[in-house]
């Protein structure tokens, strides 16, 4: 019996299609959140900011005694109560409690009262007197003013210059990339308690609770083992929740240790929006070459980030953007350079392909913005520059399965009828004269690992009882995104047992330490790994119980749907049994498991190696309808063909590129995050802050009739049971949206025409492309229609 990672054994639990394991409480409304938590808990302090509405300003004088008189208010939090670090981050630039404001609504000081409404007023009630000081809102303002943070890091391969000169074509241009609001349904929310021994316990919504734990730790001035950060679950993350959860967690712990009271901090939609990071924006400059057969010879682009106020995760947030321009194709001279804008926003951080669509979105922008100055379509343009087995990234790292691509390509032409299609969105625009529809197929090649290689490890801790059932823990964490529901299928997988024999447990530090945060697309691989790891071990140990019983040897012992026998038939016992007989012979059942990725190798400062396991690939074919009046358009179809790997959890896998394709769609066409940029009092000021001001892909951004599949012959050797992660590579699936959009734009004007699309394509922006290829139409009917001469 084989006991490689990637190998699956008969009547495996992975790859059969079953609901989230949570889904019937989420629909009920039973599943407990952290904030949920509250109504559980006596004598809770709820936590209030004291938010400064300027842009940039130092504090010049605080005083918290009108707060103290609102009634309800127990205590005001300041810099002046941290036993420890006052920090939030790991950069140690961020202050828990800042005496300089450097964005409009951050937090100098944290009101506790008796009750929410209570610790508001007080709040309110605390006088904060400020000098104002120069401010940076925009990208465009850090660059011209010099304001950077963090390394400068470059990309390069060959030699750009010789490549640029020997181009038949040259080309130029600039692009600039928004941002997008994660939205999670559930805000930022903590609940800190201590005990009797001063051990705190703090629930938290994030992603890297032993991230959370450390910063809480290093606050109270404590060592790691004297706080335990849980998470139950939390209501959305998409990497906001990465980061930015660890000073929230903080500032409850705190108030906790102060008062002896537990302490809740729960931010509304307006704080969360106006608080916490979002996805960067970006500003890319570029140059690229073609040769006369339309291939690439020479890329050599500016990607700058606008990092906000403060590092947070920028920086791997830049290198990972560096390392996605290429996409899926082959650039032989290139040379990318990244830098990191300070500006006075919001500490921007993780989102869903952190850094990896920002820099997909400057190669495949220029693909359809100057396939027409070449003569060609954009699919013909994308496909002659596709990767080639045996080709390397600018990197260094070899592009493995790199056929993928081309295979996936063709299959979803296929599928899609791509070039039928073709045809009739034809006909129809040249029917229709205000209404008009594009097709449009983009491919994605996105590397899977974290790119610093210490934090691809995780651990797992597996108990089984003695009726046979069995608890696991991880050190992943659940969002929604459904890693739970696969860890519970792999160890049901692992140890040979039904599903309903195993249940799992919430993710907890003093369950599993050290874990690295669900994130990178890398929580079934890493916890999958470790889960596999531990199920094993104590597979090997029942092994000999079941040998001696059933009189084979180790080897011949099959586990299987809750039955043990030999290889080749004969008795068999039942999973219990064996259990009871364990525990009987004083064998252990349980087992902390460990995984590593293995073949990793970076160096950051070079930006070499290969610092991903794997690359997922997929394709996407969309068609839209574009109101030549308003812009509005409608995403009538769109087929995808992704790769998976083999599935550990097909339902799962396919709500994932369903919503990671919506959620790209959203951050493309319709969010637009907008911040006055303006000289005036309200500088600085987030204007997008809620549901009303901030667009977000709902029923009716949906494909009217929407596609997916998994591809085929996709096994993943050296990956738990052959699978793949899929949480961020189907984002990007949602190019082909903008690019179906671009098709539709240039539909209204001349042949050959250039569609400058801004980015995110909203309504505004695509009316504003569409009346700029009118324009270029009506030049051109001007110099080909003889002038009418008077008789």
């Amino acid at each position: 019996m084989s006991n490689a990672l990637a190998d699956t054994p008969e009547g495996a639990v992975v790859g059969i299609e079953i609901p989230h394991e949570s889904a019937t409480l989420h629909v009920t409304g039973a599943a407990l959140y952290t904030d949920d938590l509250v109504g559980r808990t006596q004598g809770v302090l709820h936590a209030w900011p004291v938010q400064v509405m300027h842009v940039h300003a130092r504090v010049t004088a605080m005083r918290v005694e009108p707060a103290l008189a609102v009634p309800g208010v127990a205590r005001v939090l300041t810099a002046a109560d941290v036993p420890g670090i006052n920090d939030a981050g790991v950069k140690h630039d961020e202050p828990l409690f800042p005496t300089e404001v450097c964005y409009m609504g951050h937090a100098v000081a944290w009101v506790l009262g008796e009750t929410p409404e209570a610790a508001r007023l007080g709040a309110e009630a605390v006088e904060v007197e400020v000098e104002e000081l120069t401010s940076i809102v925009t990208v465009r303002e850090a660059i011209d003013a010099g304001s950077y943070q963090g390394a400068a890091r470059t990309v390069s391969r060959g030699d750009v210059e010789a490549g640029l000169a020997a181009a038949a074509h040259r080309f130029s241009g600039e692009l600039e990339i928004g941002g997008q609001e994660h939205f999670y349904l559930e805000t930022h929310a903590a609940l800190a308690l201590v005990d009797e021994g001063g051990q705190v316990f703090v629930q938290s919504s994030t992603q890297h609770p032993s991230e959370t734990q450390e910063i809480v730790a290093h606050v109270l001035g404590m060592r790691s083992h004297e706080v335990t950060v849980q998470c139950l679950r939390m209501g959305g993350g998409f990497g906001g929740k990465e980061m930015q959860p660890h000073g929230l967690a903080a500032v409850a712990a705190l108030g906790a240790t102060l008062t002896g009271r537990p302490v809740r901090v729960r931010l509304t939609r307006p704080q969360d929006m106006t608080m916490t990071g979002k996805r960067h924006p970006f500003h890319a400059s570029w140059e690229v070459g073609f040769d006369d057969a339309g291939r690439i010879l020479a890329l050599r682009a500016e990607l700058t980030a606008d990092g906000g106020w403060s590092l947070d995760l920028s920086e791997p947030v830049l290198a990972r953007a560096l390392c996605h321009v290429d996409n899926a194709y082959w650039v032989p001279n290139i040379e990318l350079h990244g830098r990191v804008a300070k500006t006075n926003k919001t500490s921007q951080t993780a989102f869903r392909g952190f850094g990896g669509p920002q820099g997909m979105a400057v190669l495949e922008d220029l693909l359809g913005r100057l396939a027409p100055a070449l003569g060609l379509q954009a699919d013909e343009l994308r496909r002659r520059n596709f990767y080639g087995p045996g080709q390397h990234a600018p990197y260094g790292q070899p592009i493995r399965h790199a056929e993928r691509i081309t295979e996936i390509w063709e299959r979803v032409r296929a599928t899609s009828d791509y070039d039928g299609r073709s045809a009739a969105v034809a006909a129809f625009n040249s029917a229709h004269a205000h209404v008009k529809r594009g097709l449009a197929i983009t491919p994605v090649k996105f590397g899977i690992s974290f790119n610093l290689t210490a934090f691809n490890q995780a651990g797992a801790l597996v108990h089984v009882y003695k009726d046979g059932s069995v608890l696991i823990n991880h050190g992943g964490t659940e969002m929604g995104q459904g890693l739970h529901t696969k860890m519970l299928q792999v160890a049901a997988t692992a140890l040979g047992v039904p599903l309903g024999f195993v249940r799992l447990a919430p993710t907890r530090t003093d369950k599993v330490p050290n874990t690295s945060a669900t994130a990178a697309s890398s929580g079934a691989d890493l916890n999958g790994g470790a889960v596999q790891d531990a199920c094993r071990q104590i597979i090997e140990r029942l092994r000999g119980v079941a040998a001696a019983t059933l009189g084979v040897h180790g080897h011949d012992v099959r586990f299987s749907g809750g039955m043990v026998t030999a290889l080749g038939g004969g008795a068999a016992l039942t999973w219990a049994e064996v259990i009871a007989d364990a525990y009987t012979q004083r064998v252990s059942l349980s087992a902390a498991g460990y995984y590593r990725t293995e073949g990793l190798h970076w160096d950051a400062e070079r930006m070499q190696g290969s610092p991903f396991k794997y690359y997922a690939y997929g394709a996407a074919v969309t068609e839209v309808e574009v109101d030549g009046f308003t812009g509005a358009y409608r995403t009538l179809r769109t087929d995808i063909v992704h790769d998976v790997g083999d599935s550990l959890s097909p339902l799962i896998d396919r709500g994932q590129v369903e919503g990671g394709y919506v959620q790209g769609a959203g951050w493309l066409t319709l969010e637009d995050l907008r911040w006055d940029g303006s000289d005036g009092a309200g500088r600085g000021r987030l204007a997008t802050q809620a549901a009303s001001t901030y667009k977000l892909p709902s029923f009716s951004e949906m494909p009217e009739d929407f596609r997916v599949e998994f591809f085929a012959r996709a096994h993943e050797s050296g990956v738990v049971y052959g699978s793949k992660a899929v949480g961020e590579p189907p984002l990007m699936l949602a190019f082909s949206v903008r690019e179906a959009i671009r098709q539709a734009c240039a539909a209204f004007g001349p042949a050959g025409h250039c569609v400058d699309l801004a980015c995110p394509s909203t309504p505004e922006a695509v009316f504003w492309a569409i009346e700029s290829a009118r324009a270029e139409m009506r030049v051109a009917l001007s110099t080909t229609t003889p002038a009418h001469v008077e008789a």
